[in-house]
């Protein structure tokens, strides 16, 4: 495997990890995490929020498979001036701040910190930014070959973008501290 695809597995490996740790941290030390981390956002709203939630992780499978290993790290292009390396910052982009949600979001809400809902905010905000980003990448990346595999990764960043770009840094943001 190519050392720029070893990073980007490593980034993943490790921001993987260190989001799914910080989930599982949180709901152990929170009896009530559920309740907590829904705050005021509506019951009607929450099965399609959930449902997406689910989408979205298939979808980050669909994009990773991709980029790990369809694209050809020496050749790729993204808008004819990006190589390979975009994406693994982008991946970083979105691990790094997706680990901190769940802590801050606790701590947040435990000290009443009208700072940490806006940390809480903006660590959701770049999350999403950067799922955008990678939607653009996959959109303009060359060669796009399989094709399949390229649009299954369009369609998945997609969705992955509903979740973090629509649903978390705007729907979520806006009913949870009201």
């Amino acid at each position: 495997m190519h050392p720029k695809k070893w990073l980007m597995l490593l980034i993943n490996i490790i921001g993987g990890a260190a989001v799914l740790g910080s989930y599982a941290l949180g709901i152990l030390t929170h009896p009530n995490a559920s309740q907590m981390l829904w705050g005021e956002v509506p019951e009607s709203v929450r099965p399609y929020y959930t449902a997406n939630m689910l989408l979205a992780a298939m979808a980050y499978f669909a994009f990773i498979y991709f980029i790990l290993f369809r694209l050809n790290p020496v050749k790729t292009r993204v808008a004819g001036r990006f190589g390979f390396g975009l994406f693994t910052a982008l991946f970083a982009g979105i691990l790094i701040p997706s680990a901190l949600w769940m802590p801050l979001t606790f701590l947040a809400v435990e000290r009443s910190s009208l700072a940490l809902v806006w940390a809480v905010r903006i660590v959701l905000w770049l999350v999403g930014l950067a799922s955008l980003a990678l939607f653009f990448a996959i959109l303009k990346v060359e060669p796009r070959q399989p094709l399949w595999a390229h649009r299954i990764a369009l369609v998945g960043s997609i969705a992955f973008c509903i979740q973090t770009a629509f649903l978390d840094a705007i729907v979520w943001i806006f009913f949870f501290w009201k």
